[in-house]
């Protein structure tokens, strides 16, 4: 019988970033930015620039959660031992939304594609190729990972820099609106606040990359010191990213309503400014784009369930094992890889929703937690400390909250009905066993 292990700690700096640039997918820009734009009536880039300085906020909060508790279990670790072992279950429950619905967006964002370049192939078949196969390398360990994903970074990088040349230079010749410098994308006389918040709160799943590293925290070398800093490098870089590929993104190719298909009006502006070349680097980037963040979202949603698992929240013998020869939480990798396959079903923008459901949860527990932890059990509340451990998290969690309701109806409805469901769950565990603290020792 194997032998019950831990997770190893072999990711440096480096790799941590890499991994969670990989996560967050560097051309993730490209895939939201037709169903957003189409929302906010052409001011993407000024919903990246909200969403960016709204998680900013959390991102240094997450850095002061992890120097506390450099544990696998994220936000979920941070709520459970700053506030309430259950609101951590909770937490924890809401956040496996977007832990969830990521690999399962990155799956039919890539069937979506392979289905048109293949047509002969149906798009459920490309759905259990592509969840098999990142199933498999997940199962050989995060080492394996973290290599292929600085691979597939590097391409994804240079495929988003050969776009932005195409760009810059079709602009200069006239496309689009004909100059580099304009304001439009930022700001306008008939700009809609409310729907630039709306779509500044679909945006927030792009920036999941910072927030997936911190589930890495047992398996990386000195968490307390390299976890808040990869959390920032990630936010800062994928923030700036976004923000200025957005925006020749709509001074080469402004009119937002002419756009055939929204959900792949990148791959149109791809053809527009660069041909048949630029069409087919886009693909190929993009398929990259999908293998390396469903690599990484597929790696972060195991060591969730594991640490949930780990303490009794989920069912032990399957969410908590490790196995010894491959250092990895098999059973919860071929979970995630069974329910990726559902990737078959729904639309992208409630998707995206949804995760940001989850996410928005997850951080507002975050900013909450570094109160309670500092704040109030603490009590370090004098001169800067008032600022760092009060003001600043408040401030970030103002602006999830503000995120949060601006989200698509469907998905606080079914988010909603996701936490009520996790709620009753609880309820029944904690009926069966009245004294049951899912309480983290590890």
């Amino acid at each position: 019988m194997e032998k019950q292990a831990s997770l190893r700690r072999t990711l440096t700096l480096g790799p941590l970033v890499v991994i969670g640039l990989a996560y967050m997918d560097p051309l993730v820009v490209f895939d939201s930015y037709g169903v957003v734009s189409k929302l906010t009536e052409g001011h993407v880039p000024i919903a990246y620039i909200l969403t960016l300085v709204a998680l900013l906020f959390t991102a240094l909060s997450y850095g002061k959660m992890v120097q506390v508790y450099p544990s696998a279990g994220s936000t979920y670790t941070y709520a459970q031992k700053s506030i309430h072992p259950h609101v951590g279950f909770l937490v924890g429950w809401s956040v496996m939304l977007d832990y969830l619905f990521l690999p399962m967006v990155n799956f039919a964002i890539g069937s979506a594609y392979l289905t048109a370049a293949f047509p002969a192939i149906p798009g459920p078949v490309w759905v259990l190729i592509l969840a098999v196969m990142i199933t498999i390398i997940n199962l050989f360990g995060i080492k394996l990972t973290a290599n292929m994903s600085a691979l597939f970074v590097t391409f994804q990088t240079l495929v988003a820099l050969v776009f932005v040349g195409f760009m810059i230079k079709g602009i200069s010749g006239g496309m689009g609106e004909g100059t580099l410098i304009s304001s439009a994308p930022f700001f306008t006389s008939d700009m809609n606040v409310g729907l630039v918040f709306s779509g500044a709160s679909i945006l927030c799943f792009s920036f999941l990359g910072f927030d997936a590293v911190t589930t890495l925290s047992e398996e990386t070398v000195n968490p307390k010191k390299n976890i808040p800093r990869a959390i920032l490098a990630i936010a800062f870089t994928g923030g700036i990213l976004f923000t200025g590929i957005s925006y020749l993104l709509h001074m080469v190719h402004p009119n937002f309503l002419a756009f055939q298909d929204v959900d792949a009006a990148s791959l149109e502006v791809a053809s527009y400014v660069g041909g048949s070349f630029m069409h087919s680097l886009f693909l190929a980037g993009t398929m990259v784009a999908v293998i390396s963040s469903s690599l990484s979202s597929h790696t972060s949603a195991s060591r969730l369930l594991y640490a949930m698992g780990r303490e009794g929240a989920l069912p032990k013998r399957i969410f908590g094992y490790v196995s010894a020869k491959r250092g990895t939480p098999v059973f919860n990798i071929i979970i995630i890889g069974a329910i990726s396959m559902t990737a078959v079903f729904g639309e992208l923008e409630v998707i995206y929703s949804f995760i940001s459901f989850g996410a928005l949860i997850g951080f507002l527990f975050v900013n909450l937690s570094v109160i309670a932890h500092y704040y109030i059990r603490e009590k370090r509340r004098s001169g800067l400390d008032f600022v760092r451990y009060f003001l600043a998290p408040a401030i970030g969690g103002v602006f999830c909250v503000w995120l949060f309701v601006s989200l698509n109806i469907s998905a606080l409805l079914v988010g909603s009905a996701w936490l009520v469901l996790g709620g009753l769950y609880l309820y029944f565990k904690l009926k069966q066993n009245p004294s049951l603290e899912f309480n983290f020792t590890k």
